[in-house]
């Protein structure tokens, strides 16, 4: 029982922490035109999204570090439903 309050609590908290971010700051307006993007994100791939509106400054884009941010983010995501796939079988 634990484990799946785990499990709900890491597929919720980045989806949660990126809506705060977009609804109470700018970070994700300037990091992205539109809001297909940022939806998409929230929605596939949270952890990468919320990378990547951190990492995002708004004369030079992401850069150096920041792109290790947002492969982490990469990283967290995919291993995420990865680990479901396991958890399955």
């Amino acid at each position: 029982m634990g484990c799946c309050i785990f499990a709900a609590m890491a597929a919720i908290g980045p989806r949660v922490a990126l809506a705060i971010t977009w609804l109470f700051t700018n970070l994700v307006d300037r990091a992205f035109t539109g809001v297909l993007m940022p939806l998409l994100g929230l929605v596939f791939l949270p952890w990468t999204t919320l990378g990547y509106v951190f990492a995002y400054a708004p004369v030079a884009g992401v850069r150096g570090i920041g792109w290790l941010v947002v492969l982490i983010g990469l990283l967290m995501d995919l291993s995420s439903y990865g680990g479901g796939a396991k958890a399955r079988r």
